[in-house]
Order: structure tokens, then sequence, then C-alpha cells
């Protein structure tokens, strides 16, 4: 009961507030019992991620949509009716506990009117079901804007890509190669009953059969591993960090490229992380002192860089640019409802910002990859074609044989290779 309550209280404040999911799910986790706490997770993440058809399915059996003070009890019954659609807790149970909830929200006039919905869908599921699906944006769990912009996109894929952002993500371990080899790693894993396979693309990457607790982890207090997609494990290796060099990881929150960057390679001259979030920042030191490395942190803006390195050129700049996150939605279900269609104008703007702003702090013969979370080519492609039109000096590194000026870099999509969407372009300087 009071778990559902608790649900619907955090959609709320996902959907009318616009806070993200990581933001107010912890606070919401510690008001259940310790047991109820999985549940509650898998509730929000599950309702988020399926509210088109959940809300439209509503709408099937109510003639008025419950707003202002009782917008909260129209999250409730999405809450129930993602236990009914999506899980295996008992019909009965998932509509008692729903019910019961009522109360505990204050509204108990709305008890028969929940009541009846849920009790409703049960009777008409099959029928309601078949007729919201025939819109693709309801059957698939999408904005309309967002399903459109992968239409026009991939029209090859788009459906693909839509109904990778709806499975539950894998977990992601990489393998510190300063410590010992992957297979070392996979050998300790093994014996600690974690079952795990080699990544196909990065050469620390490991994949596990299914997520588990980061304290199983062999070694994970020590800094032997730490938990990072296999998508974003390639930037460190792209970027190839040589001894003696000074690398700039600019946007670099949380920290897990930092840090592989210097466990890639411990004889740098330094590594600059700046972040424009200060209490992000935070989460770089604390990923760098459980692993034991140091870099240099600033609190700054990556589109202004002379505010806070007035001191030279970098070797090497790992540019990992503020973005949609479409890519990631698998991980982030509330990233479908708390962006909106401007936004992408707005955040190809700045990346080009940034891109300008930083170019001129690389060294002659330096390198700069340009990486994103997202799968629009707004963002990515057509960012660094345009760049690449403006920038005489700038040069493209392929990073596949058809990686071309023409249409740069390589796009991971959802779900390739069991990994997050991602963009990477590795650009060059030339000498003058």
């Amino acid at each position: 009961m009071k778990t559902r309550a608790q649900a619907a209280l955090v959609i709320q404040q996902v959907l009318d507030q616009g806070l993200s999911l990581s933001a107010v799910l912890p606070a919401a986790q510690e008001k259940v019992a310790p047991r109820d706490r999985a549940l509650l997770q898998e509730l929000c993440y599950g309702t988020l991620r399926w509210m088109p058809r959940l809300d439209a399915a509503v709408n099937e059996m109510m003639d008025k949509p419950l707003k202002n003070k009782s917008r909260v009890f129209h999250y409730l019954i999405l809450v129930g009716l993602y236990q009914l659609i999506y899980t295996r807790i008992p019909a009965h149970a998932a509509v008692a506990e729903t019910v019961n909830a009522v109360k505990l929200l204050k509204g108990s006039s709305l008890r028969g009117l929940i009541n009846g919905v849920l009790r409703n869908f049960q009777r008409s599921a099959e029928v309601i079901l078949a007729r919201i699906d025939r819109v693709p944006s309801i059957r698939l769990g999408h904005p309309e804007w967002l399903t459109k912009r992968l239409r026009q996109a991939y029209p090859n894929q788009w459906e693909f890509i839509m109904e990778a952002n709806n499975q539950r993500p894998p977990m992601w371990i990489r393998n510190n190669g300063q410590r010992q080899s992957r297979d070392q790693m996979l050998t300790r894993m093994a014996e600690a009953g974690i079952n795990a396979l080699a990544g196909e693309e990065g050469a620390d990457c490991i994949l596990l059969e299914r997520p588990c607790d980061v304290t199983k982890l062999p070694g994970f207090e020590q800094g032997d591993c730490s938990v990072q997609d296999g998508a974003a494990q390639l930037a460190a290796q792209l970027l190839d960090p040589q001894p003696g060099e000074w690398i700039l990881d600019a946007c670099a929150a949380p920290g897990g490229k930092t840090a592989h960057l210097l466990e890639r390679q411990p004889d740098l001259a330094g590594v600059v992380a700046v972040d424009a979030d200060d209490n992000r920042l935070k989460r770089v030191q604390e990923n760098l002192d459980r692993i034991g490395l140091k870099a240099r942190l600033i609190h700054g803006d990556a589109s202004t860089p002379e505010q806070w390195w007035p001191e030279g050129q970098f070797d090497r700049i790992l540019l990992d640019a503020p973005c949609s996150a479409t890519g990631v939605i698998r991980r982030h279900p509330d990233i479908k409802w708390l962006r909106r269609d401007q936004d992408i104008r707005e955040l190809a703007e700045l990346q080009g910002r940034i891109l300008a702003a930083l170019w001129p702090r690389l060294k002659a013969g330096g390198t700069l990859l340009y990486a994103t979370c997202s799968v629009l080519p707004e963002e990515n492609r057509d960012q660094v074609r345009a760049f690449l039109a403006a920038t005489p000096d700038a040069r493209l590194i392929p990073l596949h044989p058809q990686d071309t000026p023409a249409c740069p870099g390589r796009q991971f999509l959802p779900g390739e290779a069991g990994m997050d969407g991602f963009y990477y372009a590795k650009l060059v300087k030339v000498q003058p």
C-alpha cells in the first residue's frame, strides 16, 4: 500500500515538477520498508517506461481525466495498470494494494473510481490494448516528437531503437587493467559465483549475465573494477592517451571516463577534469578516491575555457558533450518525459559553442574525441560535419570504413552488442 502511494508521488514529481527519477527515488525509498525498495524502483521505472500506453488505457476508460490536486491519483492508476500488464504480482493483490493506497494519499472519495477503473481494465484488457496499440508511439511507449525524429533518422531501425529503449539494461563492468587482466577478473568473478562474458568492443569490458550489487564484485571497493556501460568505455580506448601527455576531460562527471583514462595510461603528465555541476564533480572525486587515482578537478563551463584554464594547450581532449541522452533511455526512462522537442536545437547550439571554444585549447597535432550518449543526428553526425566544414585545421580520423567528412563518426544504437546508444567522432588538429 505505502509502496504504491510513494510510486505515485515519485511519478508526479518527475512529470509535473520536471525532477529526474534519480533525484527523487532515493528519498522515497527511505520512506518504505527495506524489503519494498526494489519493488518501488520497479514500479517507478516501469510506469515511466510505459506511460503512453498506460495513459492511453486510462483515457479509454475515463471520460474526464483527473486534474490539479487529484492528478496524483491519475498516476496511482497508472501504477496499478503497470502491475496488471507488466508484473507477476497477482491481479487481486495489485488492485487491492493500489486501491488501499488512496487513503494514504488522502483521497478516500476516489477509492471507488480507482477500483472501478482497474477492475474494468481487468475485464477488457485485450480489447483496450489492441485498440490503443494501433498508434506506434503508444505501442512502443515514446512521446510523439521523439518517435517522429527517430523515424526520420532511422527509417529502417526506428522500431528496433524504441524496443531496445524499453528493455531492462544490462550491467557492464570496466576492468582496471593496472590491477589485473580482463581474463583474471573474469576468473575472479566466476569464483565469486558471478557469470560474465568479455565484451565485444572494449578491451576492458565485461558484461554480467545479470545485474548484482556492486559490493559482490571482486575488488570493487579497492578499485579493481568499476561499473560503466560498454559503449562509454570506448572513450578512453579511442582517445588513446600516451605517456607524458596532458589530457582534458570536458564535461567529466560522474568521472568514469576520467578514471578510465588514468587506468589505461598511468604515465600521463596530468588529467584536468572539468564540469559545470559542482555537486556532480564531487562524484568524480569519489570515483577517483575509490580507485586511488588523481586528477585536477575544476568547476567550470566547458564553453568558456578562458575563465578556468589560462595555462596552455592540451595534447588530447575528450569532449563528452551535454546531450539529449536519447541513447540511454533504457537506463533512464524519465528522459522521454524530461526532454522536449525544442531541447534538441538548443543542445546542438550548445555543443557547437563548446566545440568551437575548446578547439583552440588543443595543440597542433593533438586529438579531440567528440562523444555523446545521443542517437539523434543533429547532435552527432550533423554537428561534427558542420564543425569540420567551418574549421580549416580540423581533420577527421576514421573509426570505420564508412566514417567520412560527409557522414562522420560512429553511431552505436541502443542494444547494439548489448551496449547503450553512443556516438564518437575523432578529430585531429593539423599542423599549420
